[in-house]
């Protein structure tokens, strides 16, 4: 991607911009669990899939590298892996107490 962007290819640009504008609709479910913000539709469903899938990327980048010879998932460093997959539980557990949180709220 690195490459590609220094090339002046646009597709890591739009890739970002997906990524970036997937992670801001799921704060705003939190924010809409959270009572901050106005009850967005279809809330417990898609703060229940937005937990599992946290917790399954953080999960999976636990096991995954070790188990595997794959060349793509090898790309990145075991250290990425570690990290990253550590973050995505963090967060997986913050939107899984929430959301156990809110549902017994409600």
């Amino acid at each position: 991607m690195a490459q590609l962007a220094a090339a002046g290819d646009f597709y890591p640009t739009k890739v970002t911009l997906v990524i970036a504008s997937i992670l801001a609709a799921w704060g705003l479910y939190a924010l809409s669990g959270a009572g901050v913000i106005l009850k967005l539709p279809l809330l417990k469903t898609c703060l229940v899939l937005i937990t599992g899938v946290y917790l399954i990327r953080g999960i999976a980048g636990l096991i995954v590298p070790f188990v595997t010879s794959n060349p793509v998932v090898h790309q990145n460093s075991l250290m990425f892996w570690v990290v990253s997959s550590l973050i995505c539980c963090v967060i997986g557990m913050f939107y899984f107490l929430g959301t156990k949180a809110m549902a017994l709220n409600l």
